[in-house]
């Protein structure tokens, strides 16, 4: 009797669904919305309806009944974590084992192909997730937009806007983030961008998505553009060393994988590599699978099941 395993990856912006056999072979796939809050009874129906909606089509490529089939485990990572999410996880899906965890560790299992490591996260914010091969995790970061987040796309904005207002006022270098900003956004001088910020006009991962003014600013040779993003790398690595700390002892190399948007910019890529390469002897790469394939692992690996995956989505690789 073939057996069944489920991994979700549920997030901000989508929600997502694989399903394979005890093989690890993906059977099916699907897609839904953002599932990321449940407070509130708007926020549950999204919530289900988005989990529904992938079930349903993940369950349709598989050949599977949503409505009777029982997995051998699941494992569902969530982005803001698990606490509020686990009953409700439990009314739309029965398996015999459930693992209900957070996005950056299904995001480490999926980078690493399920091998010890550590992941850092650069998006809208950031943080560094890793774990040993004794098991023992550990994180550094992810304190928000207020607190933390150094080396996000909105902190990479932030910086690049104070440089843009530190000229404009006379008292910053010359740099063409004045005018990139300018242009990109309509506004018509930086302090009036800056109030703009402060409004539901721009929310933080519109915010964010400036960041990529800055690398286009690097590229052209802006200094400050460089010198921004050659900081926003060395925040980075900042997590990775703390979690490097936790885990793992001097003269051990483990995995580190790099996902976000952060990690488009070439300039940050390479100081990263650099500083990783200088710090734990480790070269970074760009991670093996997605987050709902690392999902789809922590699935395998609570039911003792070792095998790889195979005929994994190429939008999960």
């Amino acid at each position: 009797m073939t057996r069944y395993y489920l991994g979700l990856d549920g997030g901000q912006s989508s929600t997502t669904i694989l399903i394979a056999d005890e093989t690890g072979r993906v059977l099916g796939r699907g897609r839904g919305g953002p599932c990321n809050h449940v407070s509130g009874d708007a926020a549950r129906a999204k919530f289900f309806l988005a989990v529904n909606d992938a079930l349903r089509d993940a369950c349709k490529q598989a050949s599977l009944s949503p409505a009777n089939i029982e997995f051998d485990s699941v494992c569902l990572g969530f982005s803001g974590g698990a606490a509020d999410k686990d009953a409700y996880s439990r009314e739309f899906l029965r398996s015999k084992r459930y693992k209900i965890t957070h996005d950056a560790e299904i995001a480490l299992s999926g980078a690493t192909g399920g091998e010890p490591g550590i992941i850092i996260i650069a998006g809208t914010g950031s943080m560094a997730f890793g774990r040993n091969a004794a098991g023992a995790t550990g994180r550094a970061g992810g304190w928000g937009y207020v607190f933390g987040d150094e080396g996000g796309g909105f902190d990479i904005t932030r910086r690049a806007l104070r440089a843009a207002l530190r000229f404009e006022e006379g008292w910053g270098p010359a740099t063409s983030l004045h005018r990139m900003l300018l242009d990109e956004t309509g506004a018509a001088t930086a302090n009036s961008l800056m109030h703009r910020f402060y409004t539901p006009e721009f929310s933080r991962p519109r915010i964010a998505a400036l960041s990529q003014v800055v690398s286009h600013a690097a590229e052209s040779g802006d200094d400050a553009a460089a010198g921004i993003l050659r900081g926003a790398a060395a925040e980075l690595m900042t997590y990775v060393d703390g979690v490097y700390r936790q885990l793992f002892r001097t003269g051990e190399h483990p995995a580190i994988a790099h996902i976000g948007g952060v990690f488009r910019s070439e300039i940050v890529r390479r100081e990263f590599a650099r500083l990783a390469r200088e710090h734990t002897g480790s070269e970074p790469t760009p991670p093996r699978f997605g987050p709902a394939a690392g999902a789809l692992l922590e699935a395998l690996r609570a039911d003792d099941n070792q095998s790889s995956l195979s005929s994994v989505p190429e939008w999960e690789k």
